[in-house]
């Protein structure tokens, strides 16, 4: 009984230890999507707007709140992006938020 209860105990610490780590993927990639978001919209402090679209993640479940967010932005500023090309920057970014947690 012992050994199912470790291996149990073991599946769930797995668990935690993966929600730690796409929580603070998706919260690294919110920043650099809004380090390149502010490039494109011309912001001078970039660290300030992209501190606004970490904060943006917190409406909602998912990725939508940042994606609004952003597009939004752009909308107001004029800033030719297609939805389909900001969904694309924002894996792209994911993938590198997690290169850069793992190799850190």
């Amino acid at each position: 009984m012992s050994t199912f209860g470790d291996r149990e105990k073991a599946f769930e610490n797995k668990f935690a230890h993966d929600q730690e780590l796409r929580f603070k993927a998706e919260a690294r990639r919110n920043k650099l999507l809004g380090l390149w978001a502010a490039e494109k919209l011309g912001k001078a402090d970039a660290a300030a707007y992209a501190a606004e679209v970490v904060a943006a993640d917190v409406e909602e479940a998912g990725d939508e709140d940042v994606f609004r967010k952003v597009r939004a932005d752009f909308d107001a500023a004029g800033v030719a992006v297609s939805d389909e090309d900001l969904r694309k920057q924002m894996v792209d970014l994911l993938a590198t938020a997690v290169d850069q947690i793992s190799n850190a």
